[in-house]
């Protein structure tokens, strides 16, 4: 009988082993329906070890007006993870997207590139990212202020 993990499709056993022969942190990230969430996790003996993590939760409490679980957002929450990364020392991780589809573009690249601009050095290739235009909040037409909003919290997040 398989591991439960596995027979309930919570985790890629394969995919894991992978990931954890590297030896390096890995960059975990994970999104719901209303947020998304970022950590740098380093696999032990005992079990995986949470060394930063962030969510665009957090945002809020920056300032952040607008919803939590878009673009912007989810590179906001990749910026803020990775400059905490950086103060603790951590300088590359691996990408672990989880069970989640590989869609150039999306949410988890945009975190993936805050985590970069950061300064956290993640083996991802340039073309999954979003466009500038899309990560700066340009694109949504309900909301011209989210541009300037967006600049706003990159200097917060940034010091």
């Amino acid at each position: 009988m398989p591991f439960k993990r596995r027979r309930l499709g919570k985790t890629d056993y394969n995919k894991r082993l992978r990931l954890l022969t590297s030896k390096k942190p890995r960059l975990v990230v994970r999104r719901s329906l209303n947020y998304i969430t970022a950590q740098i996790v380093e696999a032990g003996k005992e079990g995986d070890k949470t060394i930063v993590a962030a969510s665009s939760k957090e945002l809020k409490k920056l300032g952040w007006q607008f919803a939590c679980d878009n673009i912007p957002a989810s590179y906001l929450a990749g910026l803020l993870v990775g400059s905490k990364a950086v103060k603790k020392g951590v300088k590359e991780a691996v990408l672990d997207a989880g069970l989640y589809t590989s869609t150039k573009g999306s949410r988890i690249y945009a975190t993936v590139k805050g985590a970069k601009d950061a300064g956290l050095n993640v083996a991802v290739s340039e073309e999954v990212f979003p466009s500038e235009e899309r990560i700066s909040g340009k694109h949504v037409e309900k909301f011209k202020s989210m541009p300037q909003e967006f600049e706003k919290m990159k200097g917060k997040i940034r010091g």
